[in-house]
């Protein structure tokens, strides 16, 4: 099968997307409805393990914070195509909501969640612009730092 222009826009990056990560309670990864995509929560799972666990802020730097948001954001997309098919597909990132396990003190959330942000825009373009919420939380599952997802439109 040939890579969609996501997936070729990956393979420059040196990335790849990984295998649906599988749920850690009683979900499913991603559903359709209408013509929408909304994908579960996703942790920053690389081989099915958490890349690193605590508070953004104390256990976690910012910058360290940014790039698993941005695995988040790339475990997403595994979870879009499972239900797709393909990627290219995609019409649009409708929304992102990335959640941080934030340390009291820590207020950066916003550039935490840019880690998803800026890999959906390099990934799919323009089709990756989206509205965006995000959010410090004193706790996520597995203690991982960040959690993101995805409401994604597609043809």
């Amino acid at each position: 099968m040939a890579l969609s222009s996501a997936e070729e826009k990956l393979a420059e990056l040196g990335l790849t997307l990984p295998e649906v990560a599988a749920p850690v309670a009683s979900y499913v990864p991603a559903v359709i409805s209408g013509n929408c995509v909304y994908t579960s929560g996703q942790l920053p799972f690389v081989d099915g393990s958490l890349e690193a666990t605590g508070k953004v802020g104390a256990d976690v730097d910012q910058e360290t914070a940014a790039k698993l948001a941005a695995t988040c954001a790339l475990n997403a997309l595994a979870a879009v195509k499972s239900v797709l098919g393909d990627l290219n597909r995609v019409k649009r990132v409708v929304k992102v909501v990335g959640f941080v396990a934030s340390d009291p003190s820590f207020t950066m959330q916003p550039h935490v969640i840019n880690g998803a942000s800026n890999l959906l825009g390099e990934v799919l373009g323009d089709r990756g612009v989206h509205a965006r919420s995000a959010v410090g939380v004193a706790v996520l599952p597995l203690d991982s730092p960040v959690e993101v997802e995805l409401i994604v439109e597609f043809e």
